[in-house]
């Protein structure tokens, strides 16, 4: 008895540890994919902010400035866009990550149930047969 009871709880130890590494992988990716995106979207935010700064900087007429007014409005709303896009992309890749993980602990349960429930009929049969 002590050894099926040291098989078994070494079976789902395995399982554990498996799962385990399956959802430290799934939440690694899930880091890796936000930094990348977040990361893309600030580079492109500081080129257009730089580019915008360049030709302010360079502009010494009164005329050229108020050209460029409406030119950094738009480098302003342009940024925010890319910021909000970022975020539901990080929203989305957040949810697959989630659903995935979910899966994984679903599946778990799943295996820990059935692994349970034939223990549970073989040791009745085992008790019935005595």
């Amino acid at each position: 008895m002590s050894a099926q009871f040291n098989d078994t709880f070494s079976t789902f130890t395995h399982q554990f540890a498996a799962a385990a590494a399956r959802a430290n992988r799934l939440a690694l990716e899930n880091a890796e994919a936000i930094f990348g995106v977040q990361l893309k979207t600030f580079e492109k935010n500081i080129d257009a902010t730089t580019a915008y700064f360049s030709e302010l900087a360079e502009t010494h007429d009164l005329e050229a400035y108020k050209t460029l007014w409406p030119k950094g409005l738009q480098v302003a709303k342009d940024n925010t866009e890319r910021l909000v896009a970022a975020g539901q992309e990080v929203f989305g890749v957040s949810l697959k990550t989630g659903e995935a993980l979910g899966q994984l602990a679903k599946s778990q349960i799943e295996t820990v149930t059935d692994s349970v429930q034939a223990s549970v009929a073989k040791a009745t049969k085992t008790a019935k047969a005595k």
